[in-house]
């Protein structure tokens, strides 16, 4: 076992084989972490109440704590962030130090760093989130680029970062083929 997981009431974690799981990282319950998915160091990702699911080609960075929460697919989820009973939509970014609960984060959307989503928010597709409580603005009416937001940490050498972590993952990651061995 790479990372710390614990069955709970019968319920497993379930990692795909070609997906990024540190070895400093805790699964519990009814959690699925997708294909090619990256869950960094000091991540709590905690499926007691409610499943966790992890999409493909998601990111959940450093000491972030995700609990009965959806991350869809090429979403990214910032160091030290806390989910709790949220949606996470695809390709959307839940910025650093960030609290959402109880909320939808709609796809495309960027939630700025040490934003607090209170419950009860859902958040539009390709929205701009910021604040102490959240305010929301379209992203169109910013001057913020998303594309270039998103492919800063879609390509190049962050995109493959997790691969250079050998001694951080072990098992599929470490050496490319999927059967953890």
């Amino acid at each position: 076992m790479d990372s710390r997981e614990y069955a709970f009431e019968g319920q497993r974690p379930e990692v795909h084989g070609y997906a990024h799981v540190s070895r400093e990282a805790t699964l519990v319950g009814d959690v699925t972490v997708g294909a090619n998915a990256n869950v960094w160091p000091g991540v709590v990702l905690r499926g007691d109440v409610g499943p966790v699911v992890v999409g493909r080609e998601s990111a959940v960075g450093d000491n972030a704590t995700v609990h009965a929460s959806e991350v869809g697919e090429k979403a990214m989820v910032g160091h030290s962030a806390v989910l709790n009973d949220t949606t996470v939509e695809d390709g959307a970014l839940v910025g650093f130090n960030s609290t959402v609960s109880d909320a939808v984060i709609g796809a495309g959307s960027i939630v700025a760093m040490g934003t607090v989503v209170p419950p009860g928010y859902e958040v539009p597709p390709e929205s701009f989130v910021r604040g102490m409580p959240a305010t929301v603005t379209p992203l169109s009416e910013t001057n913020i680029d998303p594309e270039a937001v998103f492919e800063a940490f879609n390509s190049g050498d962050y995109a493959n970062l997790a691969d250079r972590h050998e001694e951080l993952f072990g098992g599929a990651a470490a050496d490319g083929d999927g059967d953890g061995e």
